[in-house]
C-alpha cells in the first residue's frame, strides 16, 4: 500500500470523510464490486473504530445528504476525500453525471480550482494504466 495521510486527520474529521465516500459509493444507485472494493481500501486507510465503521457501512445503505458530509470537514480532509471520492467513481471505468456534478460540488465546497477534478481523473487514468502493466508484466513472465 502506498504511504497517506488519512490516518493523520483527527477521528472526526476522518468518520467525516467516510461518510463522504459512503455518499460517493452510492451516488449512481450502484455499489459494484470494484466500488466497493475502493471503499473498503479507503476505508481502512481511516483507522476507524468498530462502532464508526458499523455506522459508516449503515450509511452505504442510507447515505446522509452531500451537504451533511461536507460539514465540518477542514480543507485537507475534503482535499483527500476529494481525491478518493474520483478514485471510486472511476473504480468502475466510467464516471457519469451524477459522479461528475458530485465531485464538482466538493471542488466548489472548498474553493479549489476548476480544473481539479478533471486532473484528479486524468491522474487517476495514468494510475489504473500503471497497475495494468504491472499485471501486463506478471502475465508476459508466465509464458
Amino acid at each position: 500500500m502506498l504511504p497517506d495521510t488519512v490516518h493523520k486527520l483527527p477521528r472526526d474529521e476522518r468518520f467525516a470523510y467516510a461518510r463522504l465516500l459512503a455518499f460517493m459509493a452510492r451516488v449512481d444507485n450502484e455499489l459494484t464490486v470494484d466500488e466497493m472494493a475502493m471503499f473498503e481500501q479507503r476505508l481502512g486507510t481511516a483507522l476507524l473504530s468498530p462502532d464508526q465503521r458499523k455506522l459508516i457501512r449503515k450509511a452505504l445503505k442510507t447515505p446522509p445528504a452531500l451537504e451533511e458530509c461536507l460539514e465540518g470537514m477542514s480543507e485537507e480532509a475534503g482535499r483527500l476525500a476529494l481525491r478518493d471520492a474520483t478514485l471510486m467513481a472511476a473504480a468502475d471505468g466510467t464516471v457519469d453525471d451524477d459522479e461528475r456534478d458530485v465531485l464538482d460540488s466538493i471542488v466548489e465546497h472548498f474553493n479549489l480550482s476548476s480544473d481539479t477534478v478533471e486532473r484528479l481523473l486524468q491522474w487517476t487514468v495514468r494510475g489504473y494504466l500503471w497497475m495494468q502493466k504491472g499485471y501486463d508484466i506478471l502475465n508476459e513472465s508466465s509464458e
